[in-house]
């Protein structure tokens, strides 16, 4: 993965941006010697979406299955309402 800093990074954004479309590059910006952002094809940003979503997904199927939850009026009763 190319590395820049940002400094380095705004002079040639334009060049950089296209780098990462048409070339699929990974580019990584850092700032005062750490990285601080990456830039990366559309494709990998929406690959990383896609999964995140998948493990919420998976993390919420989870959770239904080790509780069963209480009704509507149960819940309300422990609220008092």
């Amino acid at each position: 993965m190319t590395q820049l800093s940002s400094t380095e990074a705004r002079k040639i954004l334009s060049d950089l941006v296209n780098r990462v479309a048409f070339q699929k590059e990974r580019i990584s910006i850092n700032r005062w010697g750490k990285n601080a952002v990456a830039l990366v094809p559309i494709e990998d940003a929406e690959l990383l979406d896609y999964l995140e979503a998948r493990i919420d997904l998976a993390a919420a199927r989870k959770a239904l299955t080790e509780s069963p939850g209480i009704s509507w009026k149960k819940f309300k009763a422990q609220l008092g309402i």
